[in-house]
């Protein structure tokens, strides 16, 4: 178990060092998140002390949300300000995502049929 979290915390702290002298506009976080995935693939799978730490990690993901909340709760005049345009904003992305996956699943699904063919 401690050697899937050191894995964990080596890659955060290499996208830390990555983001802080290489690439400053992307969260270090994101970085290592990155690398880790890169660092699986290329293993081909995952250990088992990694698998038991990110299950463990997983059980608690609720909790990240509460400092979200109360971020909310602290921006509610600002948000009552420009409720028009955040709605606006979330029904149109909404709107455009919808509409692409649509466009490209049916361009997927076009290509499949001529493979098949």
């Amino acid at each position: 178990m401690i050697s899937g979290l050191v894995q964990i915390l080596l890659f955060q702290s290499l996208g830390e060092l990555i983001s802080k002298f290489a690439l400053p506009t992307l969260p270090g976080p994101v970085i290592g998140l990155v690398l880790l995935i890169i660092w699986l693939v290329l293993r081909k799978g995952i250990n088992h002390d990694l698998a038991m730490v990110a299950d463990g990690f997983s059980q608690y993901l609720g909790l990240l949300f509460v400092p979200a909340a109360v971020g909310v709760v602290l921006f509610l005049p600002q948000l009552k300000a420009n409720a028009l345009a955040i709605v606006t904003a979330l029904v149109g992305s909404v709107i455009l995502t919808i509409a692409t996956s649509a466009i490209v699943a049916r361009f997927l699904s076009a290509k499949q049929k001529e493979v098949d063919q």
